[in-house]
């Protein structure tokens, strides 16, 4: 299936395994780009000798076009740059709007640059400083997010810029990647659904409370880090929100430091990286230094299997998924549900008195 974004990156299908922080190592971003889709490997908990390592273990598992996920605000955001322009990698993708510079700096490289974001304006700033294509994730989408549904916010973004707009937010099957290319996008993004495949190195047990999970299940808080954060229940996330804001910030102390040991940060280079975090948005002191409870609870979790100690980002639809597919048996039931859809809608024709619009992707390839 060909829309935009598949020749821009040049994968098969419309779909992107999503950048999550200790989930996208190297066996599932490979899984994902032999299926066709757009792997994108997570950095941002690695050091930059890690990611050195992990890109080139990807590719070594694959000839497939694939991604890596950057912070825009991390001090060292131009090394990391310049490490994937150096390692040839298609696609550098940004959880923040990185600066005009970054971008022409990467697209000067030959490097595909995809920002996500959350909001309209957020997007066209981003598309008039060089984006190629953007993410849009909905508030159903796991992890950080805003309050803005999927089906509000893309049609917003897709009328905004003109170049191509993934939706990411409440995605699992062809259904949704139907609805995504009719609302205008050029394809999907999904992050729960390839976590929860068995290309996925999350331990067993914590697989099984996604699984077991209702939509109900999934909740958005602050307690974490200060901003809302989609995850799944449990008792240590109800913990979170009893505890006073000096036990919090103690907790956040302690691992800060443990942070620090392990991206190899200097203390000056986490402060850094918490000004720039603070730049451009209303966080006070206390909600930068609760950010450093993020990734070390995710490990806790995603790495460690303790769903005891760890908090388990999630999105919505996580309720509705019940198994463990490889990325390849995943991407083909998207892919086949998708074109089964259409096939379903090919017999419809229009009144004659209703005189349609050209598609946004323009003709769709026939079912089948």
């Amino acid at each position: 299936m060909e829309t935009a974004f598949t020749e821009l990156v040049g994968v098969q299908h419309p779909i992107v395994q999503t950048g999550m922080g200790w989930v996208a190592g190297p066996r599932l971003v490979s899984g994902a780009a032999n299926a066709g889709a757009l792997g994108i490997l997570a950095s941002a908990t690695m050091t930059m000798e890690q990611l050195r390592a992990a890109v080139r273990e990807v590719k070594s598992r694959t000839d497939a076009p694939f991604g890596v996920n950057l912070r825009a605000d991390a001090g060292d955001a131009a090394e990391r740059a310049r490490l994937i322009i150096d390692e040839g990698v298609r696609v550098a993708s940004f959880a923040l709007a990185p600066s005009r510079e970054l971008i022409a700096r990467l697209k000067d490289a030959g490097v595909v640059v995809i920002p996500s974001i959350g909001a309209r304006r957020h997007a066209e700033k981003v598309a008039a400083w060089g984006a190629d294509a953007v993410i849009v994730q909905g508030g159903e989408g796991g992890g950080h997010t805003g309050d803005v549904a999927t089906t509000v916010l893309l049609p917003q973004v897709v009328d905004a810029v003109d170049i191509p707009v993934i939706a990411a937010g409440g995605f699992s099957d062809g259904r949704g990647l139907v609805a995504a290319l009719g609302y205008g996008a050029a394809g999907i993004a999904m992050g729960t659904r390839f976590l929860l495949t068995s290309d996925s190195t999350v331990p067993d047990a914590v697989k099984a409370e996604y699984l077991k999970a209702t939509v109900k299940d999934v909740t958005v808080t602050t307690a974490v880090d200060g901003l809302p954060h989609r995850m799944l229940r449990s008792e240590l996330v109800a913990s979170l929100e009893r505890a006073g804001r000096a036990k919090a910030l103690a907790k956040a102390v302690r691992h800060a430091a443990g942070f620090k040991k392990l991206s190899g940060l200097t203390w000056a280079e986490m402060v850094r990286d918490g000004l720039a975090m603070k730049h451009g948005k209303d966080l006070s002191w206390s909600q930068v230094l609760l950010a450093a409870n993020t990734p070390m609870l995710l490990k806790a979790s995603m790495v460690e299997g303790r769903t005891d100690l760890g908090v388990m980002a999630s999105g919505q639809v996580a309720g509705v998924i019940e198994d463990l597919p490889s990325c390849a048996e995943l991407v083909t039931r998207v892919m086949a549900e998708a074109y089964a859809v259409l096939e379903r809608l090919n017999g419809l024709t229009p009144p004659q008195h209703l005189s349609l619009p050209p598609h946004p992707l323009g003709t769709l390839p026939p079912p089948g």
